[in-house]
Formats: C-alpha cells, sequence, structure tokens
C-alpha cells in the first residue's frame, strides 16, 4: 500500500529544503558576490591597485621573498584585481573564487593567470606546489569550522619555506549582511575566530607566523598575517 502525505506536510517539507538552501553560508557568498561584484571592485582597479593602496603594499612586502616565475596561488581571487594582475606580471599564478560572475571577470582582466571557479576547501592540489598562497578577505567568509582544515591544505600546498599571506578575523564574530555594498539581495555571509586562535591554528598546523597587523574598517578591523612553512 502507498502512503500519501498530506499536501500541507509535504509544502512545509519542500520550504525546509529551501530555507537549509538558502541558509547554506556557501551558497549565500557565491550568490552575493556575483550581485555585488562591480560595487565591491570596478575594473579600474589594475595592477596598480589604483584606489586600493593597501594591496599594492602588502604584494611589495611578499613578491621579494619569491624567486621569479615561481607559482602562486590565490585563494579567493575575486575579479582579479589588484592582486592576482599584480603578482601574474612576476608568477605563475592560479586564482581560485567560488563566483562565476567574479572568476569571469578575471580571466579577462588577468589573461596571463589561470582561473578556477571552486570551492576554495574541495580544492585538491599535488603537495609542494606553490612557493606562496595568498588569499585576501576571503577566508572570512569561509565557515568556521572548515578553516583550521584548509590551514592543513595550505601548508601541505607550499613548498618548505613558502609564505601564506592572509587577512583573518581580529575579533570572533560570525554572521550576514543584507543588501550588503547597497547592493539589493546582495546578502553576504562572514566566518571568524580572534587573531590569537589563528595563531594558534597556523602554529598547530605546522607554520611559523612572521608578523600579524591589525587593518582597520569602520568600527572594527581584520589581521593581516604572513607565515612561513617550515624548510625542509
Amino acid at each position: 500500500m502507498v502512503s500519501v502525505i498530506p499536501v500541507h506536510l509535504y509544502l512545509a517539507e519542500v520550504l525546509v529544503r529551501q530555507a537549509a538552501k538558502t541558509m547554506n553560508p556557501k551558497d549565500i557568498v557565491r550568490d552575493g558576490y556575483d550581485r555585488v561584484s562591480y560595487a565591491y571592485r570596478g575594473d579600474e582597479a589594475g595592477a596598480d591597485g589604483a584606489g586600493l593602496p593597501q594591496y599594492t603594499q602588502w604584494m611589495s612586502e611578499l613578491m621579494p621573498l619569491l624567486p621569479g616565475g615561481a607559482p602562486v596561488l590565490e585563494l579567493g581571487c575575486g575579479c582579479g584585481l589588484p592582486v592576482a594582475k599584480r603578482l601574474a606580471e612576476r608568477f605563475s599564478v592560479i586564482g581560485v573564487d567560488i563566483s562565476p560572475v567574479q572568476v569571469g571577470r578575471a580571466q579577462i582582466a588577468v589573461p596571463d593567470a589561470r582561473f578556477l571557479c571552486a570551492d576554495m576547501t574541495k580544492l585538491v592540489f599535488p603537495a609542494q606546489t606553490f612557493a606562496a598562497v595568498v588569499s585576501l578577505y576571503a577566508l572570512i567568509h569561509v565557515p568556521l569550522e572548515e578553516q583550521k582544515g584548509l590551514f592543513a591544505d595550505i601548508h601541505r600546498w607550499l613548498r618548505p619555506g613558502g609564505y601564506f599571506m592572509a587577512t583573518v578575523g581580529h575579533r570572533a564574530w560570525t554572521g550576514t549582511e543584507d543588501d550588503w555594498l547597497g547592493v539589493e539581495g546582495g546578502t553576504m555571509y562572514w566566518s571568524h575566530a580572534d587573531v590569537a586562535t589563528y595563531q594558534t591554528w597556523l602554529s598547530q598546523t605546522g607554520f611559523a607566523v612572521c608578523w600579524t597587523r591589525f587593518i582597520p574598517e569602520g568600527d572594527g578591523g581584520h589581521t593581516l598575517l604572513l607565515a612561513q612553512s617550515a624548510l625542509a
């Protein structure tokens, strides 16, 4: 005998599934950046970091540490501007972003780099592939429970003595913002620990933290850090 689910219960189940999908943090981030891509960063932000001097400064600190032509991975590359474009002038760059719109723009803006549309926590690269991994204002969109495992992946992908430059949280916070950057429907999700927790996680993973720096933003801010994997 075939059981029949009452219509009202079926509809309730559908709504629950839809709500669960809507609340998936990675879906929120993907859809959010698809919507706010140009509001977040326009095409005028070239390799010189027009209007974004902090990025130029940060790259000027990292790039001298790497040999010319070295392979570099950027996680959360966005539209490729200005970081991937600047790095691609001297290195072999792979950029990864979860937003199809962002990746499409990056492929046009930085033809000398390779771009992947993917969830950074699902990537697979051979061990010791990269001389450096860069992730600016992107790890803070990854669910907190997945971040420590991602650090282990990054450590494995780096060559001995390789560098990891990233923006992480300064204070612990997880939440969303609707109509981010004034874009209707552009909901965004963030999740991050405090800086002490990140330092502990990185040390436990095998990194030596070279330095950390508070980067103010509005009423709060983030932490920029540089870490190095152990030499062989």
